[in-house]
């Protein structure tokens, strides 16, 4: 009876166990990317909103064969996705650089296999049968109508020396002047303080002070500040205090005189703050038919200048992308910077 109770108890102390250690047990996180297939890697580019979902049922024929792939586009979509799609785990979608995460459930261990479903109405439907773990999860997926050049008759522009062109806001300071202003303190010197402020520093000799201020106008800020005694008894005199914020309209200054009347001097430099427009030039990188450059989120004005045929032409891209030679599209990153892609319409090529 006894055996049997403690047996009782270690059971029970070993579920406890897995209980408490099953809910400390952190959650799986999934990352990967989705990009397009093609056999030059610099033409695989990164697919946005593209549906991740994981599965736990492994799909029994990847859409990858021929067979399935026409069997996958012959249905809706959403009949195709009840037909091999198991309760789903997790759905993410992905950001404009392709990227995807989700966390499984706590439960779901590393090792055990798992089908990531990916979804996109304009490419053939993929799914991967995967493991749990940490690796990095990538995607190439294939466009259901892959775009052809049609062929051109007749003699082709030739497109030569391309330059991108921005425009970026640009705060300068100008040094407009400088201000000058002079102040006294007057007193008489050689009278004792008999502790009745304000006093020389030594407490011995009665003293008098005075402040002034400079103001540099609307739109104007003070730089280099300084104070200083130019006339009478110099040296028995001090500058009590300063006020000299950076970069500020108003300035002041309080000085100390403990013997006859003393002239102080405050000057500073005048800058007037000017915004301006930076001209900025980059040159895209080109692979085969196309051209792609970035440009940064405080960019604009973006134009293109190229020469057509030897000719020197600036073209303005707009907010619709458009180019008489070539058809453009745009994609943001994460940190706002704007990413394009130029591919040269028929009749057209790069020297």
């Amino acid at each position: 009876m006894i055996t049997a109770w403690i047996a009782g108890v270690v059971a029970l102390g070993g579920l406890i166990a897995f209980v408490v250690h099953a809910s400390k047990r952190k959650p799986v996180e999934l990352k990967g990317a989705v990009i397009q297939k093609d056999t030059d890697p610099r033409k695989e580019l990164p697919i946005a909103e593209v549906e991740v979902t994981a599965s736990e049922e492994v799909a029994a024929e990847p859409s990858k064969t021929e067979s399935s792939k026409f069997f996958n586009l012959s249905l809706p979509k959403e009949i195709r996705d009840l037909a091999n799609l198991g309760p789903s785990l997790a759905v993410a979608k992905s950001d404009s650089s392709g990227f995807f995460s989700f966390l499984l459930p706590t439960e779901k261990r590393r090792g055990r296999p798992i089908v990531l479903r990916f979804r996109h109405p304009e490419y053939q439907p993929l799914d991967l049968n995967e493991y749990i773990g940490d690796n990095l999860y990538i995607a190439r997926m294939v466009p259901i109508v892959r775009p052809t050049r049609p062929q051109h008759e007749g003699p082709e522009t030739v497109v030569a020396n391309v330059l991108v062109r921005y425009s970026t806001k640009a705060t300068t300071a100008v040094n407009v002047g400088s201000a000058v202003k002079t102040f006294e303190v007057a007193n008489k010197g050689n009278v004792r303080c008999n502790g009745q402020p304000p006093c020389s520093p030594d407490g011995k000799w009665k003293a008098a002070t005075g402040s002034t201020t400079l103001d540099a106008g609307e739109g104007n800020e003070f730089r280099n500040p300084r104070a200083s005694c130019i006339a009478g008894p110099c040296p028995f005199t001090q500058i009590d205090s300063t006020n000299f914020p950076e970069g500020s309209r108003k300035i002041s200054v309080t000085a100390r005189n403990w013997s006859d009347t003393a002239t102080f001097l405050i000057e500073a430099e005048v800058f007037h703050s000017m915004g301006s427009d930076v001209i900025s030039n980059s040159y895209p990188v080109i692979f085969g038919p196309a051209l792609n450059f970035t440009v940064p989120a405080s960019a604009e004005g973006v134009s293109v200048q190229a020469e057509l045929n030897g000719t020197a032409i600036i073209f303005p891209l707009g907010p619709k992308l458009f180019l008489s030679w070539a058809d453009c599209n745009i994609r943001v990153n994460k940190d706002q910077t704007n990413v394009y892609r130029c591919e040269l319409k028929p009749g057209y090529r790069f020297r």
